[in-house]
């Protein structure tokens, strides 16, 4: 499924990078601890994480992360846009927690 598609399907609102909309997604994974999601993310996962500072486009920058979802209607700082833009990271945003986020994300691509 490609990061548009998840995107429309969650009404996911764009912050950064649109040209990465059209990658595709292989899984997801949920954490706000940085150390854990190098660890444990796979290449081609979209972030689930209520973190909004610039260290988490590093992070998606060097696991290849599909992109990052902003849980809990959490902004990222402008430095964290101007990066993700840099980067090439996309980072969208929601209003849901990131468990009704991983939940739905998990129906869509379970089907």
């Amino acid at each position: 499924m490609k990061l548009s598609e998840l995107a429309e399907k969650l009404s996911l609102k764009i912050a950064s990078h649109t040209e990465g909309m059209n990658g595709n997604i292989t899984g997801a994974y949920s954490s706000d601890l940085l150390s854990d999601v190098m660890a444990n993310s796979k290449v081609g996962n979209v972030w689930i994480t209520l973190q909004t500072h610039i260290n988490i486009v590093a992070v998606a920058s060097l696991k290849g992360l599909a992109g990052i979802i902003i849980v809990g209607n959490r902004q990222p700082q402008p430095e964290t846009i101007e990066k993700a833009e840099a980067e090439k990271v996309t980072i969208l945003t929601t209003s849901h927690t990131a468990y009704e986020t991983a939940g739905q994300i998990y129906q869509i691509l379970s089907t």
